[in-house]
């Protein structure tokens, strides 16, 4: 038997909790954590689901309620499992994704990919970006209008990449364009590796390859190093967008697409005042729920 504990949470805790938790290591079998969205019209109302091998003691509850500290007193879901794959079980929960020409999907849904679409399978697991969330899904029926609109692009950055998701959408729509994927988190940079290997991304620094880096921003000898880029696409959240703003300018080509996603609307405003400050036009917008994706386009220079 296993068993599954569940606690509310919020979006920012959900993807704090990414790699090793310090606070279980010294357990022999520590929980395996899994984050979702049940409610797309409550952005910031996330779950946690922590699975068991053995029945959570009050310590190991104790020790949940820490990670997020927005459950308060909120009672604590205990449930006992049958003694199935609990992981098969949550995959098969998270229904297929549909975005342009993309269809991401878990294991449990390999053989289930329509004609024609471009298929990623992207485990659910220690990275965010899934394609679950409408930020992610926004970011894809992004480069999905680029492609139709005629655009071409050599040279591509996914900043904050998560599951490498993004990325592996971009080089198969441009397969003959250089690109890089980075992420503050080491963890999902391993992650994004595991997922390349799976959808027979090649790993490397030429055309047609994506190279992986852990790196805050575009912070990186190997970002630096491609730039300029045509295309860049980070989908992290608002505050780190702004901050970023300059450092998009410096590393994007004039006449080159931003991609920019993680926001909620009522952010939108302050994001578009600072990339407009440092020379970027909107394009177009994708509206997902209450989030939207944004795509610029550098002004050339004078």
């Amino acid at each position: 038997m296993s068993w599954k504990v569940t606690l509310p949470c919020t979006r920012t805790e959900a993807e704090a909790l990414k790699g090793d938790i310090v606070a279980f290591a010294a357990l022999d079998f520590p929980p395996a954590l899994m984050t979702s969205e049940p409610d797309p019209a409550q952005p910031d109302a996330w779950r946690l689901d922590a699975y068991f091998e053995a029945e959570p003691s009050p310590a190991d509850i104790a020790t949940l309620r820490a990670l997020v500290p927005s459950a308060g007193r909120a009672k604590a879901a205990v449930e006992r499992l049958p003694d199935e794959d609990w992981l098969t079980l949550s995959q098969a929960g998270l229904e297929p994704i549909r975005a342009g020409r993309f269809f991401v999907h878990t294991p449990a849904h390999r053989d289930e990919v329509p004609a024609g679409a471009i298929a990623f399978e992207i485990d659910a697991g220690r990275a965010f970006g899934t394609g679950q969330h409408e930020t992610t899904t926004g970011c894809l029926v992004a480069l999905d209008r680029l492609k139709r609109e005629g655009a071409v692009f050599a040279n591509v950055a996914d900043i904050g990449t998560g599951t490498g998701l993004l990325a592996f959408a971009a080089m198969r729509l441009w397969p003959a364009a250089r690109a890089i994927a980075s992420d503050i988190d080491p963890v999902a940079i391993e992650v994004a590796a595991e997922n390349a290997a799976i959808n027979r991304v090649p790993i490397g620094r030429g055309p047609g390859r994506l190279a992986l880096a852990v790196a805050a921003g575009l912070d990186h000898r190997a970002l630096a190093a491609r730039a300029p880029y045509d295309l860049i696409v980070a989908n992290i959240l608002a505050g780190p967008l702004i901050d970023l703003a300059p450092a998009f300018a410096a590393a994007l080509a004039p006449g080159g697409r931003l991609i920019l996603a993680g926001l909620l609307e009522s952010q939108k405003a302050r994001v578009l005042a600072a990339c407009r400050r440092r020379g970027f036009d909107p394009s177009f917008e994708i509206m997902r729920g209450d989030w939207p994706t944004l795509v610029l386009r550098r002004r050339a220079r004078r």
